[in-house]
Parts: structure tokens; sequence; C-alpha cells
């Protein structure tokens, strides 16, 4: 799994690890229900992206005197926290982002979640927060997601799910970087339609500007915090006012291709060796190890029908393959879209068209539909959960 591939920082696992803490354990996890249950989402409404919550939240607290606090499922309600916050001033914070499914079987089920705690988990050590147990966290979920279950839309169109979003901050009220001394888990739910209108899959165009930067060698762009989020805001803007949907992230000299807004990237060509390959950038500590990113790569090694290929790859070897008419299919990965088309990038002043869609695009349809029949339960799969 790609857990294994990435490289830890030794000293930052060492420090973390000795100074932080133990964890907290899912058989001490105490259960406050909510006595006015929500309204829920009408079935024939749309859903939109993290706007309507569910009735409850996971919640657990550690200090550095008496380490974790016991994990609590109570009614959803605000945070307090201290204006001088760490989490707010020095950006001591991290995310998760992952989904629960409804099968044909109305049975729930989460997709891959092992992998989200993995990289949860390297996260926190990246930025010094407490080490926890990931079956522990894992186990905390399931019982969250169990007892907001109803929440979990219908399957029955294979367009909507339940968005889990762990989350975790410093939450010490002292001034100062360091290490927090007071740190908050949390996890909150979120009922959310699919990530494009209609059956179809509409592709988006790329900004491809080497002037901005999501992630360099030694910095946490292989973590999911919320840091290197922020500052992707003004580039979307500058994408937006180019014609463009999103941002093509390059990095180098060479413009090396890295990720496409916050999904990962994938190019599916005839290589110049005239092999079909699949190729996407490796995880060498700027790319974010998607889950779906893993999981496109792990399909497309059991079908055994084209190389499948991490390496680095550059605009320059881009544009050649495209004017030699190599190229078949671009698109992204990520938990909120699966798989996402890509037609056209402005680079330096060229438009290029992308010939994803003539293509079918033969591919990204194929792993769209898998990915709907492993996450609706069509078959039994490894990949999936039970809740």
């Amino acid at each position: 799994v790609w857990a294994r591939k990435v490289r830890p920082v030794p000293h930052l696992l060492r420090t973390s690890q000795r100074c932080l803490g133990s964890t907290f354990r899912a058989s001490d996890l105490q259960v406050k229900l909510c006595q006015a249950l929500q309204r829920k989402p009408d079935p024939k409404e749309p859903l939109t992206f993290g706007k309507q919550f569910t009735d409850h939240m996971l919640v657990v607290e550690w200090n550095h005197k008496d380490g974790w606090g016991a994990p609590c499922i109570q009614p959803f309600r605000h945070l307090v926290l201290h204006p001088a916050c760490s989490g707010l001033h020095y950006g001591i914070q991290l995310f998760e982002g992952m989904k629960a499914f409804r099968g044909k079987d109305q049975r729930v089920r989460l997709f891959r979640p092992w992998l989200n705690m993995e990289r949860m988990l390297r996260s926190a050590l990246r930025i010094c927060l407490p080490s926890f147990d990931k079956l522990e966290l894992l186990e905390c979920i399931r019982r969250l997601v169990e007892v907001d279950q109803d929440w979990v839309p219908s399957g029955e169109q294979k367009k909507n799910s339940l968005y889990i979003r762990p989350t975790f901050i410093g939450n010490e009220g002292c001034l100062g970087v360091h290490p927090s001394l007071q740190a908050l888990l949390y996890v909150i739910l979120c009922p959310v339609g699919s990530y494009f209108s209609g059956d179809s899959l509409e592709p988006v165009s790329l900004l491809a500007d080497p002037r901005f930067i999501r992630a360099w060698p030694g910095g946490p762009g292989d973590c999911k915090l919320g840091g290197n989020y922020g500052p992707t805001v003004l580039v979307q803007g500058a994408a937006q006012r180019e014609g463009c949907e999103q941002v093509l992230w390059l990095y180098g000299p060479d413009h090396l291709i890295t990720e496409i807004g916050t999904m990962n990237i994938f190019i599916f060509w005839t290589h110049d060796d005239g092999v079909l390959e699949l190729l996407t950038p490796p995880l060498n500590g700027i790319i974010l190890p998607g889950v779906v990113r893993q999981s496109i790569l792990d399909l497309a090694r059991t079908w055994g029908e084209f190389r499948v290929t991490e390496r680095e790859v550059s605009m320059k070897e881009l544009m050649k393959a495209l004017r030699e008419g190599r190229v078949r299919e671009i698109f992204g990965s990520g938990t909120a879209c699966q798989v996402c088309p890509v037609n056209h990038i402005l680079y330096q002043g060229e438009h290029v068209h992308i010939p994803t869609m003539e293509n079918g695009p033969e591919l990204i349809l194929r792993l769209h539909h898998e990915f709907k029949n492993i996450q609706y339960a069509e078959r039994p799969h490894e990949w999936m959960m039970p809740v």
C-alpha cells in the first residue's frame, strides 16, 4: 500500500511518539444521543456538499499532562476555542476526507477507511500533534456512522453518500510556535450528492502556470494539512479569471506535473516506446497519497491490460506526446469526484486541447463504473468495511 512507499521523517516521528502520549480506546467510547433530531434532507432534492450536518459528532480531547480522554459521541455543536488557539494562529491542524455508502442491500459501508487512518496519523506526526491508534479511531468513526446511519443517503442511483470529515487541531490557548500542549480530535458527517450533475462526467480545463507552487521537497505537501489548502484559493481565482476551472500544479525548472487542484493526476497514453501506459507522478514527498489514487493503481494492475507507472513527467514530455497524438485521456482523482476528465490546458499562453472526451473517455468511464459497483455493493469487495 502507499503508506509503505512514503519515506517518513524519522526525527519528527520519534519526537511525536515520545513526547505526545499514548492513545484512546474505542472500548471507552461514551455515547450521548441527541434528544431533538434534525429533519433529514428530502431524497428528491439535490444534496449540496458540506452544507448540512448530521445529528452527532465524535470528540476526543488530549492534553500533555493527562494524555487522551475518553472518546465521546455527542450531539453536534459549535466548538469553544481560546482566542490564542494554536490551530488558528499557527496552522497546527489537519483533516481527512472519506465516505460511507449505502449498498443496494441497504447496508452501510466505508470505502478503504484504513488508508485514511494511516494518512491521518502521518499528518498528525508531521505537525507534532499526539499519536493515536489508527484502528481505535476507525472503530470510533464506525460507531459514529452507525449512530447516524439514517443520514446515509439511498444508493439506488449510485450518486449520493455520507461524507466523513475527521479533524485534528492544536487548541492550546497560548501564543508561541511550539508543539501544542492541548489538542482536539473531532469527526463530523454530512450527506453529499454526486460531484457531477446528471450521469455524465463533465470535463474541466486547467491553468498550468509555473509561477505557482503547491508543494516542495522537504515540505508538508504529502500530508493533509489545512495550511496546504488555504494558499491555493488565490491561484484558483487566477485560473477562473483565465477561463479555467482548476489548476495544474507544476514544480521545478522542468515544470514537472504534480497534481490537479486538490486531486491526483493520471495520464493515459502511448509512451514514446510504443507501449500503452497509465502514468501518475510518484509519491516523492510533494504528492498527496490519495486513497482513490491508490485504488486506481490497484485496479489497473489487477487488469494487466497496460503498463502502470509511477514516475516524474514534465510538461515538455506531455506537450510532445500531444503533438504526436499519443495522449488518450487525462484525469484527476479524489474522494469528492472519484475521477474527473480534463479536456483543456492553458500553458504559457498556449491553449492546448486534450482529446479525453473524444476517446470515450473509455478508461475514465470504466473506472467510474468500477468504483460505483464496489462502493454501492454490487458485489462483495475487500475494500469495503461494513458499519
